[in-house]
């Protein structure tokens, strides 16, 4: 990975570096679901000479030339085309990502910067890459309306009130035509036609109908029965009906036999906690669905190069074959945040990112109720080969075991790695048995993807188990493993 360029930061403005963040959480959204080429137009973004600059880095590899520099038309046509394509790839798969509120909200408010002119372009080999300038992007203002005039509302006034009087006059003149010309045709029939046989045949057929009707059968007298409505009659309360009719009593709940009730919860003045270590190195964006031993050969190329015979088209397929989702990263991810969840309630959870050498990052230690920002945190998490890239495994255990006790309480460690450290010539081994000798009552546990058994004597100096997960479904059952072994995961009981 090469720098393209380097930006003056003022780390003190609250909105760039809310901006910044921003951008890193769109680049850990996007990247599992992007080919490598579309996923190229973003350039990877870090924070240098103590904050006061910012650098942008790419994977392409290639002489960096602004597109405003470039002066042939044409070439400068086709970057711009390839440019808009990406962006299309982008926006159509943005459509089909499964994501929540929160992130199609950031998602869609970036999709807008991506676009605007006040990105910087850069051209690596023909391939464009967008460098943000965070600044606020300027929207065109709305052309003003100027308003009629007060005027042209009274010309309109009187022109309408002029139509509803000719209106009016001709509806007073032909109206009053017509109400003349019908009076006698309408009072002549009534005066000539008898109206007399047709009165006399319905009160022919009034008067025969009340025969029928008056007659009534001695037989159908039904006034007694209506006061007989037995089923109505309420029995006097009984000792039987009153405890027929009381509520009955709610099931009781059947507890887990190792739960934790809540009374131990509020009891316990110094639980325990806990310090995950996470490898957030460059190995982890491999796939899963191949072998190790494919793996293997990949990782060759990268470090010594592509074979001279290999043409690049077979190069670009086949890095995207070997970064295709499921990777190590997106797995580890997903298993973590699951097994977040299961972990008891009064256990503090600290997270210590393995990012880039020399040192580990670490943050606070979250709780119950902060789980939610731990969880984003680890979401949010981007290898980046900014400072070369790296694996400080040695520095994040020496870090994680300062932040926790395991003398005076039982304390735990879960590392889920893919392999050893590549920052420190330090022998992990030997702190590893300085650990367990200073604080007997720390455990670590390991997850080990690659599945090399680098950094077994870790767990055994500190009475921990090593896990070994190389497909999703290992992952899954071997991180329940691990948690479950460390005996963190008690249910809160009903």
């Amino acid at each position: 990975m090469q720098r393209i360029t380097r930006i003056a930061f003022d780390h003190n403005n609250v909105d760039k570096m809310q901006s910044l963040e921003q951008y890193n959480s769109l680049l850990s959204i996007l990247k599992p679901h992007l080919t490598a080429r579309t996923f190229s137009i973003f350039a990877s973004p870090k924070l240098i000479e103590n904050n006061q600059y910012i650098a942008w880095y790419t994977n392409l590899e290639g002489q960096p030339i602004s597109l405003n520099d470039i002066n042939d038309a044409s070439q400068k046509a086709v970057i711009e085309d390839a440019l808009h394509t990406r962006i299309n790839d982008i926006e159509t798969t943005v459509k089909l990502i499964p994501l929540n509120n929160q992130q199609r909200n950031l998602v869609s408010s970036w999709l807008a910067r991506i676009k605007s002119p006040n990105n910087l372009i850069y051209v690596i080999n023909n391939e464009p890459v967008i460098i943000d300038t965070f600044e606020p992007i300027v929207f065109p203002e709305p052309p003003i309306v100027a308003p009629k005039g007060f005027w042209r509302w009274w010309y309109t006034l009187i022109l309408v009130l002029f139509l509803l009087l000719i209106l009016g006059l001709l509806w007073f003149f032909f109206n009053s035509f017509k109400k003349t010309s019908k009076v006698e045709p309408i009072v002549e029939p009534a005066i000539t036609q008898p109206i007399e046989p047709k009165k006399t045949e319905l009160t022919v057929e009034f008067a025969k109908q009340p025969e029928l009707v008056i007659k009534p059968k001695p037989e159908l007298k039904p006034e007694p029965q209506v006061s007989e409505p037995q089923p109505v009659v309420v029995p006097d309360p009984t000792p039987e009906s009153v405890s027929k009719s009381e509520p009955k009593p709610a099931p009781k709940v059947k507890n887990p036999p190792n739960c934790i009730t809540k009374e131990e919860l509020v009891k316990n003045s110094n639980p325990s906690k806990m310090a995950l270590i996470f490898d957030n190195s460059l190995s982890m964006t491999v796939t899963l669905a191949e072998p190790p031993s494919q793996v293997q050969q990949y990782f060759n190329y990268l470090t010594h190069g592509y074979p001279s015979y290999m043409p690049a088209s077979e190069r670009i397929a086949y890095e995207k074959r070997m970064s295709r989702l499921p990777t190590r990263l997106s797995t580890s991810k997903k298993v973590a945040l699951t097994s977040i969840d299961k972990i008891q309630q009064n256990i503090n959870i600290a997270l210590v990112a393995l990012n880039s050498c020399p040192a580990a990052d670490t943050t606070p230690f979250y709780n119950y109720s902060g789980r939610g920002a731990l969880k984003s945190k680890i979401n949010r998490l981007t290898p980046s080969a900014a400072g070369g890239g790296g694996t400080p495994l040695y520095s994040g255990l020496e870090k994680a075991s300062k932040m926790l006790d395991g003398v005076k309480r039982d304390d735990y460690i879960l590392i889920i790695s893919d392999g050893d450290d590549n920052c420190s010539r330090n022998n992990i081994c030997t702190l590893a048995n300085y650990i367990a000798a200073q604080k007997p009552r720390l455990k670590i546990n390991i997850v080990d993807i690659a599945g090399e058994h680098k950094i077994d004597c870790v767990a055994n100096a500190t009475r921990g188990k090593v896990y070994i997960a190389q497909s999703p479904k290992d992952m899954i059952r071997q991180m329940n493993k691990a948690v479950s072994d460390l005996k963190i995961n008690r249910p809160v009981c009903q």
